[in-house]
């Protein structure tokens, strides 16, 4: 089976379309890591497109907070703004869909969150003493997280310790014989690494292959989209920058 594997869309439906053009097809399903609303300008039609394929879905913190299970006072204040609107726009149908999803998931040797397998809708993984204590809170070989909008892969040493390695976009990554690994794909609608172009992975599940990719995407459509609805500017300018 070839997995699909996305996280942190936001709402950004031009990054969603250019992923699914430059996987071609090639996966038999997606695994969505979460966040699928806030920050962009079209929620509805990034959560229709999902729903048209076979997936699975988590929930992370902005659709959470779109549904009022997290204070919109832990959030900053452009954030906020964009929850806010989302609620207003997002459809009943598309709002039962985002209340059905599950934080976590364990599938085929693999844990899904949105955050980390300790706090699986808030904790950011930003950097190894945060990855070497998650690794008491997975069973599995592997945790796919998302969340921070960075793509990075950690391991855990015989010491326990969790080493950070940038992804090989020219290359492949042998999950045979390997050692734990916590996975973050990076953010399709908001990458935040410096480099604007929308982030995914493919993984080959009887090979065990992952690969970390990257797509440019028409960032003008979705930056027009959002000043046209007066999102914040902040959210709008940030996006050529991936920052």
């Amino acid at each position: 089976m070839r997995v699909l594997i996305i996280s942190d869309i936001h709402a950004n439906l031009a990054a969603f379309q250019a992923v699914l053009a430059d996987a071609d097809g090639d996966w038999d399903t997606i695994w969505f890591l979460g966040d699928l609303v806030g920050y962009g300008p079209d929620p509805n039609e990034c959560t229709a497109l999902l729903r048209e394929h076979d997936h699975l879905s988590l929930s992370g913190n902005h659709d959470w907070a779109v549904l009022d299970r997290l204070d919109l006072a832990s959030f900053n204040d452009d954030a906020r703004n964009a929850i806010s609107w989302t609620q207003e726009v997002l459809t009943e149908d598309n709002r039962d869909y985002l209340a059905g999803l599950s934080s976590k998931v364990v599938r085929d040797g693999f844990t899904l969150v949105h955050a980390s397998p300790r706090h699986p809708v808030w904790e950011y993984i930003l950097e190894p003493s945060t990855a070497a204590a998650n690794f008491d809170y997975f069973d599995s070989p592997y945790c796919l997280v998302g969340h921070t909008h960075v793509p990075v892969i950690y391991v855990q040493d015989n010491s326990h310790r969790a080493l950070p390695f940038a992804p090989d976009y020219s290359g492949k990554l042998d999950l045979n014989h390997r050692a734990r690994l916590i996975i973050n794909p990076g953010s399709v609608g908001q990458p935040r690494d410096y480099d604007s172009r929308a982030a995914y992975a493919m993984l080959d599940m009887e090979q065990m292959i992952w690969k970390h990719r990257r797509v440019a995407y028409p960032i003008d459509v979705t930056k027009t989209k959002m000043e046209r609805l007066q999102l914040p500017k902040r959210l709008i300018s940030r996006l050529d920058y991936g920052w």
